[in-house]
């Protein structure tokens, strides 16, 4: 009797061995098909809307409300607070938009982190293979690529709902077992829960992705709404301190946004911390009940719940915060002022973030700025070219009065020659991803547009010094009509430049059609010069005889620039007639 009943034992020993494997794997499977389920919808949803990224961006204004939407909409997209935090780096950096506009985007960004949670919330389980089947369906047999992407976005939603009812199921026999019961049950102290959230979603990096993982335990009745409460709390600071790493070593305006992240969150669960019991009473108040009892109810009730709570708390702290956005970008600056000193010096990427890359569309958002930052190189480089050869003392940079003005040029080409190999290591990494078919040949484009704006660094450079050593042995100055005619050609080649900074900042058809009609016009214009410089020759004029050469040379190097800035429009031309079609 005593060997049958060690036998029983040691069989229950074995099936509960089991049991907890069988738990844990299926747990573990479940929330690795939950993220990549997640992060499968996220990729077609902005492989679908990427094309429409820069109008929506583009619809920022001065109004903070119409930022507090922008950026709700987008993190909805991207499914990313953290990547939107760098776009609004970008284009804070660019000048496309000042840090106080930021802030109302970043309180959006925090708005459209709880679309997901509201969808988990939910409970589409019975569905999760049906909509894997569409969106399968969709991604084999589309007619065109945004029925692809849309495809890609259902299957995702699809196999994110596997994901957790393969979670609920395995969670289901927990409902039991009274230790696990227990270490949830005391979650409801806030400081506890505080903690987990902020800490696993630290981990896991997405506190949508921590937000569905809570939902789930709630459905199986092991969660009550004010444990889960303190948790949304933790994942909202979870998330901060993601962007906290990622502006680590990064450039002012990424620690200032980061910083802005950080002080709304934490600000907000200090104001909100000490009210959990009311808050949770006025979220049951808003929220459906059923007629069920003991943990069916809680299955039933506390997942709209807490996703309801979550989504009030992201939008209250929105609406409460963005009267005071300019307080708040005081205190921000005060921390880290702006510094004037050796910025401009230092050769560096402004832009360009590896975080994004994953986000193609952003990512070539980050590209084309830091192209537009060499246009704006470029522009000060070929503005200072021109001063050695029409005055004796060509005198100290206009931007950094340290350097002279060749300094600062040779500075200026070592930057160009910097950038132009990190934008195009950066835009091949963008073209290792799943681009839509109008990114493919963008990210070509931009390479061959930085490769451009180099080469006329090169021009600038290459050709600078020795001209000048021929200029200053002739120990002549060229002609009052001949140095006219250089300083007028020589504005007319720095506006082409600036054209296209500006062309950059949107891709703008309009600006790259009037770069290109004017470098026709410049064309004629330089041909005009020559035979007026070949004139003043056959008329023997001293200076005009002993400065040809230079002369025709410098025409000569602002054409082949002016040339340059009509190729890069056309390419830009070409971009948007893809993009339309």
């Amino acid at each position: 009797m005593m060997n049958t009943n060690m036998v029983f034992a040691a069989d229950k020993e074995t099936t509960d061995e089991i049991m907890w494997w069988v738990i844990i794997m299926t747990l573990a499977g479940g929330l690795a098909l939950f993220l990549y389920g997640m992060e499968k919808m996220s990729s077609g949803m902005k492989k679908a809307a990427g094309a429409q990224m820069r109008s929506i961006l583009s619809a920022l204004t001065n109004n903070r409300y119409m930022g507090l939407m922008v950026g709700a909409f987008v993190t909805m997209i991207i499914q990313s607070s953290s990547a939107t935090t760098v776009m609004l780096v970008s284009f804070v950096q660019a000048g496309l938009m000042t840090f106080v506009q930021s802030l109302g985007v970043i309180l959006g960004a925090d708005i459209g982190t709880t679309i997901t949670a509201q969808l988990v919330a939910f409970k589409l389980t019975d569905y999760a293979l049906l909509m894997i089947a569409i969106g399968f369906g969709l991604m084999m047999f589309g007619r065109n690529e945004n029925q692809k992407n849309v495809g890609e976005s259902i299957l995702g939603f699809g196999i994110l709902f596997y994901g957790m009812k393969l979670m609920s199921d395995a969670m289901h026999p927990l409902r039991t077992f009274d230790p696990f019961i227990n270490t949830l049950a005391r979650l409801e102290n806030p400081l506890l829960g505080l903690l987990v959230g902020a800490a696993f979603t630290a981990l896991i990096q997405s506190s949508s992705a921590f937000t569905g993982i809570i939902i789930v335990l709630a459905q199986q009745g092991l969660l009550s709404l004010d444990a889960g409460i303190p948790m949304i709390m933790g994942a909202n600071i979870g998330t901060c301190i993601t962007a906290g790493l990622a502006s680590i070593g990064a450039t002012r305006e990424a620690k200032r946004v980061a910083m802005a992240h950080v002080l709304f969150k934490v600000t907000g669960v200090l104001l909100f911390i000490f009210w959990i019991p009311w808050f949770a009473d006025f979220i049951r108040y808003l929220s459906p009940s059923s007629d069920a009892v003991g943990i069916a109810k809680l299955g039933a009730d506390v997942p709209r719940q807490i996703a309801n709570a979550h989504t009030i708390f992201n939008v209250g702290l929105a609406f409460a915060f963005i009267p005071f956005t300019g307080f708040f970008a005081r205190i921000i600056l005060k921390i880290y002022p702006d510094i004037e000193d050796e910025k401009d010096l230092t050769i560096a990427t402004w832009h360009l973030d590896d975080s994004a890359i994953e986000t193609p569309a952003l990512a070539l958002d980050l590209a084309r700025s830091e192209i537009a930052r060499m246009a704006k190189i470029t522009n000060r480089m070929l503005d200072s070219f021109i001063q050695p050869f029409v005055h004796n003392d060509p005198g100290m940079d206009k931007i950094h009065p340290q350097l002279t003005a060749l300094e600062g040029i040779e500075m200026r080409e070592k930057k160009l020659d910097f950038l132009e190999y990190k934008v195009k290591n950066y835009l091949l990494q963008i073209g290792q991803q799943q681009l839509s078919d109008s990114q493919v040949p963008e990210v070509f484009a931009m390479i061959t547009m930085s490769s451009h704006m180099e080469t006329i660094g090169d021009i600038v450079n290459r050709n600078l010094l020795p001209l000048l050593a021929k200029k200053r042995a002739l120990e002549i100055d060229f002609s009052e009509e001949g140095k006219d005619e250089l300083l007028r050609y020589h504005k007319k080649v720095c506006k082409q430049i600036s054209r296209l900074e500006k062309t950059f900042s949107e891709l703008d058809p309009k600006r790259a059609k009037k770069v290109i009609l004017k470098q026709e016009k410049y064309q004629n214009l330089e041909e005009e010069y020559r035979v007026a410089h070949l004139q003043r020759m056959h008329l023997s004029r001293e200076e005009t005889l002993k400065t040809h050469e230079i002369h025709t040379e410098l025409l000569e190097l602002l054409k082949r620039i002016n040339v340059y800035t009509g190729e890069i429009a056309k390419i830009i031309l070409d971009l948007n007639e893809i993009e339309q079609n």
